[in-house]
This record gives structure tokens, C-alpha cells and sequence, in this order.
């Protein structure tokens, strides 16, 4: 009777999925630990937004320009929606480096992905940001009692 000793880990990977040495840093285990976290704010978040816009009031029939005007006019609305969007920006942006590292082959197309998507993410944040904090309410021949 022979016993099979299986081999050391380290020889079970198929050198075609060894990436490179491995880092001491805990980067990995954050980015983990943080989809987590942000999926559970993020839920809270779309539900209240959700519940804000489209129950509460005439539902989805009373959204319309003057709404979201009166909504960010609140700082605690604006708040919310920038909460909304950061989370919702950096939790899917670390979705997609997740799936550009596990099937990207070579290093530099998973380089050249991951810098389109952070180029990508950046921009909407810093728009979205913008719009959420300069806008304006008062078009031109509006109104609204506040202009």
C-alpha cells in the first residue's frame, strides 16, 4: 500500500497564473474588506434615495428640474447624493480592477485598462462632485422665487 504525499502548494499553480512576487502589503485584503462595507452603505444610501424620490410625496411624477433644485438646495441631500456617487464610483471601479486583474494576461494591457478606468473614474467623480456643489437653480428667465 503507497501513500500519496501531495505536492507543496506552491508547485500545484500552473506558472501561467503566477503574476509576479508577492507583496507584503495588505492592499488586497482592503479592497476586499472595503466592497463589503461600501455594499452595505450603498444599499442604505439607494434605498433612502430611492424612498426620498419615488414614494414619499407624488412619486415619480413630482421629479422633474424644480425637485432636484429644492433636494440640493439642502446640504443634507447634497451630502447624500456625493456619498451615493463616491461609493458607487469607487466600489464598481474596484469591481473592474478585480476583473482586468484576474483576465488580463499580459502586464501591459491590464496596465493600459486599469489606467483607462481610474482616467474614467476620476472624471466622473470630479464632474459629478461639481455638479452636485456649483449647481444653480436660476436658468435664465426661471421663476422661482429664490432667483
Amino acid at each position: 500500500m503507497s501513500v500519496t504525499i501531495p505536492a507543496p502548494r506552491s508547485q500545484r499553480i500552473d506558472p501561467k497564473y503566477k503574476r509576479g512576487p508577492k507583496s507584503r502589503s495588505s492592499f488586497e485584503m482592503l479592497a476586499w474588506l472595503f466592497m463589503r462595507l461600501s455594499g452595505v452603505v450603498l444599499i442604505v444610501l439607494i434605498f433612502g434615495h430611492l424612498i426620498s424620490n419615488l414614494i414619499v410625496g407624488d412619486g415619480i411624477n413630482a421629479i422633474s428640474f424644480g425637485f432636484v433644485a429644492g433636494k440640493w438646495a439642502d446640504p443634507i441631500w447634497q451630502f447624500w447624493d456625493l456619498a451615493m456617487l463616491w461609493l458607487a464610483m469607487l466600489h464598481g471601479t474596484n469591481g473592474v480592477r478585480t476583473i482586468i486583474n484576474d483576465y488580463a494576461e499580459k502586464h501591459s494591457t491590464r496596465a493600459w485598462l486599469k489606467g483607462i478606468l481610474y482616467v474614467a473614474t476620476i472624471f466622473i467623480v470630479v464632474l459629478g462632485t461639481l455638479v452636485i456643489f456649483t449647481f444653480d437653480p436660476c436658468v435664465a428667465g426661471s421663476t422661482l422665487p429664490q432667483c
